[in-house]
């Protein structure tokens, strides 16, 4: 990252570090992180204190920043020690491939703060497409997977937002009543760049929008709700095998999954 503190540029090189850090692709990362030379670590302690009206993440006391050079500064303690302990977490050299929590930290200071209008309006697209809406028709005992684990999810919605979203079968396209997707833009009327940035991730990582606010309303578990979002491929890998790339991907896109929550509900 750029101008996280003063380094030697024979330690680091600033430009690979964002690019590796930044990659929306967390498999991509990891392979990234083992194609490039990976920075060595320039510091002994990770902490987060009280400062700037949030919590910030401190190098042997010295700030980090973002990669347009602004304080990383979260708005809670949970938030600042999840990213401050991927820091302490490295070893001889940095590896920007898991800290999924200082990716998220940075997209939201850098791309969400000043334009959160577009990434709620994401947030109420994925909706009118919300992989909980498209149903399998056969085999029967997939279909009651998918029930058991998505329909309480819509009757909570119904219940919280006030909003009916429709089902189908199949992968043809389901029009959502523009009152449901009101409904899912008017429950995030208000919420702060963190919020919105933390649950575009938990969105576009499950494929569910839905899922992603019963979590954030602390109303369904973040493990419950990752299986939920993965009944369709864990079916697959029950009669098929599993494979091998798709595990890693999801591993690392499961810890990015939970750092989210974190960030959101800390």
């Amino acid at each position: 990252m750029r101008d996280f503190l003063s380094y030697d540029p024979a330690e680091f090189d600033p430009a690979k570090f964002d690019q590796v850090l930044s990659h929306p692709d967390p498999v991509k990362r990891a392979q990234m992180s083992v194609r490039r030379e990976l920075p060595k670590r320039f510091y002994n302690a990770a902490t987060a204190e009280p400062r700037d009206g949030g919590f910030a993440v401190l190098l042997d006391g010295r700030q980090v920043k973002t990669p347009s050079r602004r304080a990383l500064v979260a708005p809670t303690l949970a938030a600042a020690e999840l990213i401050a302990a991927e820091w302490a977490a490295q070893g001889e050299r940095i590896d920007p491939a898991v800290m999924p929590a200082s990716r998220i930290a940075n997209s939201i200071i850098d791309g969400v703060a000043d334009n959160p209008e577009p990434v709620a309006a994401e947030i109420v697209k994925y909706s009118g497409t919300d992989l909980i809406c498209y149903r399998a028709d056969s085999p029967a005992r997939l279909v009651e997977r998918q029930s058991a684990a998505w329909d309480p999810v819509l009757d909570w919605v119904e219940e919280r937002l006030g909003a009916r979203f429709l089902i189908g079968e199949g992968v043809v396209h389901v029009a959502q009543e523009p009152e449901a997707l009101a409904a899912v833009a008017r429950c995030l009327d208000g919420a702060d760049a963190w919020r919105l940035g933390c649950l575009q991730v938990m969105t576009t990582l499950t494929g569910s929008a839905l899922l992603s606010l019963m979590v954030a309303d602390a109303a369904l578990d973040p493990e419950a709700a990752w299986l939920a979002a993965h009944i369709d491929e864990d079916w697959t890998v029950e009669h098929w095998g599993e494979d091998a790339e798709a595990t890693s991907r999801r591993a690392f896109r499961k810890a990015e999954f939970l750092a989210a929550v974190t960030m959101l509900r800390g």
